[in-house]
């Protein structure tokens, strides 16, 4: 399984850059970054709900939920 992370998707939408995210949310750059490029393990339900607020979205505009080819079986 696979969970995507849209958070460029919205950053583009919002018209709002990686800095800007940074310091409205109170997290460093490279967490953002983590974050944007789908590196990151985990995610708080704070840290979601602070990204949220400040882009005004719902958590599933940034996650979404891919099966992986090789659960298709």
């Amino acid at each position: 399984m696979a969970i995507i992370v849209n958070l460029d998707v919205m950053l583009a939408k919002r018209k709002m850059s990686v800095t800007e995210l940074s310091q409205r949310v109170d997290l460093t750059m490279a967490n953002i970054s983590i974050l944007k490029n789908g590196k990151a393990k985990a995610i708080r339900f704070s840290t979601l709900e602070k990204i949220c607020d400040v882009l005004q979205c719902q958590p599933g505009d940034i996650l979404t939920y891919e099966k992986d080819a090789s659960d298709l079986s």
